[in-house]
């Protein structure tokens, strides 16, 4: 029971993990000479970054970005807290359904953040207000460990809501 227990803690820091990453990191959308993501926008060849304002074109969807992966991050770390707590509140035998339903809201907001980046990252990166050309680019890292860190919260979830308490 306590290396499974070990696993789940050290499965659940590592989505947090993967949510700070993928949620504070520069490389959401990369190309030769530049990086974005939901904050700002970076070359590589100055080292000057631009932070993304309410003057692009498609800001408010780059602000629903922002808001569902810092709100996921938050779900995740207090998933954590109320683990902890829940491991020695509990009567033998219940199950983690608070951690769970925590832990499922933060799958759910990496979830939605991933796919209105998918679904608008055309119209985001032929915005005027760029310092250079960025429509010629690809995902970045950090892109993709948002989507890992939406598989991990959901495994993460799932895994709390099987999960009952014992000795």
């Amino acid at each position: 029971m306590l290396i499974l227990l070990a696993f789940i803690i050290v499965f659940h820091i590592t989505s947090a993990a993967l949510l700070f990453i993928s949620t504070i990191d520069n490389a959401w959308w990369v190309g030769d000479n530049f990086s974005t993501d939901v904050w700002r926008m970076c070359t590589t060849n100055t080292s000057t970054c631009v932070a993304i304002t309410d003057q692009f074109r498609e800001y408010q969807s780059i602000q629903a970005v922002q808001a569902a992966m810092i709100l996921s991050t938050i779900f995740c770390c207090v998933a954590f807290l109320v683990f902890i707590l829940q491991l020695f509140r509990l009567k033998q035998g219940e199950r983690f359904v608070l951690t769970s339903i925590i832990q499922l809201l933060s799958c759910l907001c990496v979830m939605i953040a991933a796919s209105i980046y998918t679904d608008r990252h055309e119209e985001l990166h032929q915005s005027y207000e760029y310092m250079m050309e960025v429509s010629k680019g690809q995902y970045g890292y950090s892109f993709v460990l948002a989507w890992i860190a939406f598989a991990f919260t959901l495994i993460s979830g799932v895994m709390y809501l099987v999960l009952r308490k014992r000795k």
